[in-house]
């Protein structure tokens, strides 16, 4: 293993899932998957990253398993990390019929997810682009499905910012708004600046900023954060 090597967990209850996930993850010179689980509670008892720091970097989460769901376990493992042991980044696992979970799998600590019957290329894609953490939100499904997410959440009150996150949106600058705005279509740090005729350093201090100023632990949150306050809308 190199120091370059990204380590993967894998949580499924579906034994031939996991080593499917696994053939495909272990194939990569850069990936390599070190810890598996059957179910949520030994999940968290793999990952906790305070009795067991940086063992792995991405993991790959399911939804729906005996004894503890994913939901569950993701906030358990997020919510033990701290600055000096921090806690993986954790892509749910989903299907469309189980869309209802994903926002509360993004409120509770996962910086994305993926469809499970997503080709292979994209799966990689999305634990690479997790753990580079500024990178465009991954996978390429997560603005349709955000979107999909959204029409069921109640319209937004205009001149009603009372909530912390209308508050928060409400302190952006207009720049960090319109970079909140292009986040929220799927773009990518240099395509934002392409889009914006600025650098892409400049592009990384806003994006900075407005993580900071939402409280937003990932370009996911952020995105989700502009959605529920009507910044952005489906099909926009």
């Amino acid at each position: 293993m190199t120091d370059h090597m990204i380590r993967v967990g894998l949580v499924d209850d579906q034994q031939l899932v996991r080593a499917g996930f696994r053939m495909v993850i272990d194939s990569q010179p850069d990936l390599e998957v070190v810890v598996e689980a059957g179910d949520g509670s030994h999940a968290v008892r793999a990952l906790d990253p305070a009795t067991h720091p940086g063992v792995v970097d991405v993991v790959l989460m399911d939804v729906r398993m005996p004894t503890m769901d994913g939901l569950a376990a993701t906030a358990e493992i997020v919510a033990r990390g701290t600055d000096e042991s921090p806690a993986p980044k954790v892509i749910v696992l989903t299907t469309f019929d189980l869309d209802e979970y994903v926002l509360s799998a993004i409120r509770a600590g996962a910086s994305g997810f993926l469809l499970k019957d997503a080709p292979p290329e994209e799966m990689l894609g999305a634990i690479r682009t997790v753990h580079r953490g500024d990178a465009v939100i991954a996978p390429s499904s997560t603005r349709r499905l955000l979107e999909h997410l959204v029409t069921a959440l109640p319209p937004d009150e205009p001149g009603r910012p009372t909530d912390p996150a209308h508050r928060a949106v409400a302190d952006l600058t207009d720049r960090e708004r319109e970079v909140l705005v292009l986040m929220a279509r799927g773009r990518s740090n240099t395509e934002i600046g392409q889009d914006l005729f600025v650098a892409e350093a400049t592009v990384k201090t806003h994006v900075g900023r407005i993580l900071a100023k939402l409280h937003a632990r990932d370009r996911v949150q952020a995105v989700v954060v502009a959605y529920e306050t009507g910044l952005v809308r489906p099909g926009s």
